[in-house]
């Protein structure tokens, strides 16, 4: 498995091919979810090819995006079933990276450790201090696509989104819950003020 040369290959092609459009769906997010799973994994005692397996899985996880927004999730797993044989990544190996990629999608349905753990660094911006930073580059890329209109449907969707959401690891839930709560808390006597 030639980790460090699938990862230099993936950024390369991520930071010339994506839609610059893509304020949240960015490199900048791929090189956060693969920091937060780097945490998430030293914490969660998950060493050696799991762990190269899971930070394959996050450089992945988003590169549908290089093709559309629809299924990007499926589209993601089709381009590192193309190009991780060229990394010597075996059949089977990527599979468990392709259960990771999907473990990603809305609503997250992790089925092991290591699906748990992506599930939870990729949404790890939940519940730290640059929240709101990072959650309007994704209003600003949902509005480009039309899917929202006003500050009011975004917060609206972000109530719905945050009440849904829960962490699976340990470590998430002991790191990132009480922070999520409060900006629950925020975002809804936001949406208060604005009705009143």
């Amino acid at each position: 498995m030639q980790f460090r040369e699938a990862k230099t290959f993936i950024l390369k092609k991520l930071r010339k091919e994506l839609p610059r459009h893509l304020s949240y769906h960015s490199v900048e997010h791929i090189k956060d979810v693969y920091q937060s799973s780097r945490l998430l994994a030293a914490e969660e005692k998950v060493k050696g090819e799991d762990l190269k397996l899971l930070l394959t899985a996050a450089l992945f996880h988003d590169s549908g995006f290089l093709i559309q927004q629809k299924e990007h999730e499926k589209i993601s797993c089709d381009i590192a079933r193309q190009y991780l044989p060229d990394f010597d990544y075996t059949p089977e190996q990527i599979e468990r990276i392709c259960g990771m990629i999907m473990a990603t999608r809305i609503p997250q349905t992790p089925t092991n450790k290591l699906e748990q753990i992506i599930a939870d660094a990729d949404l790890d911006y939940l519940g730290r201090d640059d929240f709101f930073t990072i959650g309007d580059k994704l209003f600003a890329e949902l509005s480009v696509y039309g899917m929202l209109n006003t500050e009011d449907e975004w917060n609206s969707l972000q109530v719905r989104f945050l009440e849904n959401h829960h962490y699976f690891t340990d470590t998430a839930i002991a790191l990132r819950k009480h922070k999520k709560d409060q900006h629950l808390a925020t975002i809804k006597s936001k949406l208060k003020q604005s009705k009143s």
